[in-house]
């Protein structure tokens, strides 16, 4: 079996070329897709046929998109998490638990190695040794695409050399689809300058043809996930890919994330995170209403330093355990119901409601009754707070 290799394939231009250049070198490929969402049941038939089109041995399709929500997703969302405030970890939060996965697989099958298709100047290459290190020290892993660096052309003249499929779009862009979204990379992303043209987005295009179009949504949360849509509930991955697909019909979650690379170079990657967005936001305005100032400050602090340690590919690390545990008890009344208007490429949160509301627990009413103080003590309140203002003035600093 020292001749077997196991290759995490996603069916883009990088990995079928992959498995071609792996045939070459005398291995007998095993191609592994961990489906993490973002993959309906043609493209699951598609990605089977085009693993044995390319001549692998055998493909195996593993559904791991309960493990990734329970793991990883549902923590991302308790935390809020975006990076540079803008990407919500579409896929880079996956790739430590699809190497893990193909981890399993390779030792089931005796496998000597696994491959990958990472290049030598993306995120994933890191993620994916990290992990592989951790779930798997002994495994060989070998990167045909870093280690060779072919050019994309010299990649589809090899594929059609060979006369062997290459994926949708010619390899123009390289797309990648999870639950949690998608990303798409392309000529338009190598520079600062531009945005993608209106063919080259995947959930959410052609979302503008029509722009008088409404809709509103009631998002339900329990303990801080997503328990209900319009008052139907349902398991969380149900729901998640029903709110993805209506939030995509209206062009929303759109986005060009621009930012530090994990080997510290700057990057730019288009998104299209519909279901994130929508969630996010009223996953957030819940939070507003029912957590404390302090709870709040102290979430987002921890919520960059788990964000940080997941994209960089070491979810596996003992932090993100101790930053999971915190936001478990802080969602602990972060229960309630969101209402969300849509409209073509905008979404707002119009109202919200929970039995933990710490609006509706006060007898004040902001701007209108100080039911909770009385003038006087709102007199004193204000002098204290501007105190050190009104001592530093009146020492003649700068106003």
């Amino acid at each position: 079996m020292s001749g077997t290799v196991v290759l995490a394939f996603s069916g883009g231009l990088d990995t079928c070329w992959c498995v071609l250049k792996l045939r070459e070198q005398g291995f007998e490929v095993v191609t592994v897709t961990v489906d993490v969402g973002g993959i309906d049941a043609d493209e699951r038939e598609s990605l089977a046929a085009k693993s044995r089109a390319l001549g692998a041995r055998e493909h195996r399709q593993v559904d791991a998109r309960q493990l990734y929500h329970d793991e990883i997703l549902r923590y991302l969302i308790m935390g809020n998490v975006r990076k540079g405030a803008v990407y919500p970890l579409c896929v880079g939060s996956e790739r430590s638990l699809q190497a893990r996965v193909s981890a399993e697989v390779a030792a089931e099958l005796g496998a000597g190695a696994l491959a990958h298709g990472c290049t030598a100047a993306g995120n994933d290459q890191v993620r994916f040794e990290i992990a592989l290190a951790a779930a798997a020290p002994g495994l060989e892993i070998i990167a045909p695409v870093r280690d060779l660096g072919p050019r994309r052309e010299e990649q589809i003249a090899a594929l059609t050399a060979a006369g062997l499929p290459l994926p949708a779009g010619g390899g123009l862009y390289s797309i990648n689809s999870g639950l949690w979204g998608v990303t798409i990379g392309g000529r338009e992303t190598l520079t600062s300058e531009g945005s993608l043209p209106e063919e080259a987005w995947v959930r959410t295009r052609g979302a503008f043809a029509d722009l008088d179009r409404r809709e509103t949504l009631r998002l339900g949360f329990a303990a801080g996930e997503v328990t209900s849509l319009n008052g139907e509930g349902g398991a969380a991955i149900e729901l998640i890919e029903r709110i993805d697909a209506i939030a995509a019909a209206f062009g929303i979650g759109r986005g060009i994330h621009l930012g530090e690379t994990i080997l510290g170079t700057k990057g730019r990657v288009a998104f299209e995170a519909p279901a994130a967005t929508l969630i996010l936001a009223a996953h957030r305005e819940l939070e507003k209403l029912v957590l404390t100032g302090a709870q709040i400050r102290i979430k987002e602090s921890l919520a960059e330093t788990y964000g940080e340690l997941v994209h960089g590919g070491r979810h596996a690390d003992p932090a993100c355990r101790d930053i999971e545990a915190l936001f478990r008890s802080s969602q602990e009344r972060v229960d309630g119901e969101v209402t969300i208007e849509l409209r073509p490429g905008h979404m707002m949160v119009t109202g919200l409601k929970s039995p933990w509301s710490l609006m509706g627990a006060s007898r004040s009413v902001y701007g209108e009754s100080a039911g909770e103080w009385s003038g006087a003590e709102a007199r004193g309140f204000s002098r204290l707070v501007g105190l050190p203002t009104i001592l530093h003035a009146r020492i003649g600093g700068p106003r």
